[in-house]
C-alpha cells in the first residue's frame, strides 16, 4: 500500500504554485460578506462557469449559501493591502468593504470598482470535499478593465508581475 501524502506535504508544494489573488465577495438575504482566496478556476463556458473553494469552518461560508451568489474579483498589485483586509487582518467585515470603492451589481453583488476583472455569479452548486466548500457558480455577469497587471501569490508571498508576460506560440 502506498503512503499518503501528509497535510504538511501538500501545503508546502501548494505554496510553489503560482496563482492570481481574488476578493470574493456576497451580498444578499443573509448578509455582506467576503474572502481572500486563491482557489478559483473556470469549469466550462457552456454556460460559463466557475468555481471557487472557501474553508466550511469559516463564519461566512453560510452567507453564501444562504445568498446563493457570489463575486470573483481578481486584484492587481495595488490591491495587497485589500488582500490582506480580507484574508482576515481586518475582521470586521464593513471595514473590509470602507477600504475600496465598490460597484453594485444587477444581482444584487458588490463588484471591486478597479479590479482587472469581476465574475458576478448565481450559485448552483456547492459539495463539501474534506474541509472545504467548493462552490460552483454560472457566470451572469462581468466587469473588466483593459489595463492592471495581476497580484499573484506564491511562496506564501505576495507578487507583483509588473509587466504582461505575452502570449504562447505567439
Amino acid at each position: 500500500m502506498e503512503e499518503q501524502v501528509s497535510k504538511i506535504e501538500f501545503r508546502n508544494a501548494m505554496a510553489r504554485v503560482c496563482a492570481p489573488v481574488n476578493v470574493i465577495t456576497t451580498n444578499g438575504p443573509a448578509g455582506r460578506g467576503g474572502f481572500t482566496a486563491t482557489a478559483m478556476c473556470s469549469v466550462t463556458d457552456e454556460p460559463p462557469t466557475l468555481l471557487i473553494c472557501m474553508n466550511s469552518r469559516s463564519a461566512q461560508s453560510g452567507l453564501f449559501v444562504e445568498n446563493r451568489r457570489f463575486c470573483v474579483n481578481v486584484l492587481t498589485g495595488e490591491h495587497r493591502e485589500l488582500a490582506g483586509y480580507f484574508a482576515g487582518q481586518q475582521s470586521d467585515m464593513e471595514a473590509r468593504y470602507a477600504a475600496a470603492e465598490w460597484t453594485d451589481l444587477r444581482s444584487g453583488n458588490q463588484a471591486l470598482a478597479d479590479a482587472i476583472v469581476s465574475f458576478d455569479c448565481r450559485l448552483v452548486e456547492s459539495r463539501l470535499i474534506g474541509t472545504h466548500n467548493i462552490f460552483i457558480g454560472e457566470v451572469v455577469d462581468i466587469r473588466s478593465r483593459k489595463d492592471g497587471h495581476a497580484l499573484l501569490y506564491f511562496d506564501r508571498n505576495y507578487v507583483h508581475v509588473p509587466t504582461q508576460a505575452g502570449s504562447f506560440g505567439g
